[in-house]
């Protein structure tokens, strides 16, 4: 926890988050719901937006709830991110799908979604 790292109390943050988890001021799910739409609009995927809600201390299970709660169209995704960084046209050869593979798995995207934007794409 960040204010246990900068010198507070363990007891006295959990008593704190504890009030305002009650007074419903602190919600891990809305957290994770407005995290995850930022980081979808500047273009990242669901592996990219998890490890980073892990970082975050969030669970793999509220992540998973979140995800299927918010119905997000990744195909689309991939698409509009692939396109606003190499235009509309399909790769011409296979390096050039490859670089465009390599963009898109760093920003998080699953192999099977890049997968089937190329086969979408052609």
């Amino acid at each position: 926890m960040k204010l246990a790292a900068r010198g507070f109390a363990p007891e006295a943050v959990g008593e704190v988050l504890a009030g305002l988890k009650s007074a419903g001021m602190q919600d891990d799910a809305r957290f994770a719901e407005a995290y995850v739409r930022g980081r979808v609009a500047k273009g990242y995927g669901p592996l990219h937006i998890s490890r980073e809600l892990g970082e975050r201390g969030l669970g793999d299970e509220l992540v998973r709830q979140v995800f299927t709660a918010m119905d997000l169209d990744w195909e689309e995704r991939i698409r509009a991110v692939r396109q606003k960084k190499f235009g509309r046209q399909a790769p011409m050869d296979f390096r050039e799908q490859a670089r465009q593979s390599r963009f898109l798995q760093y920003r998080g995207f699953t192999s099977e979604q890049i997968r089937r934007e190329f086969n979408n794409s052609e």
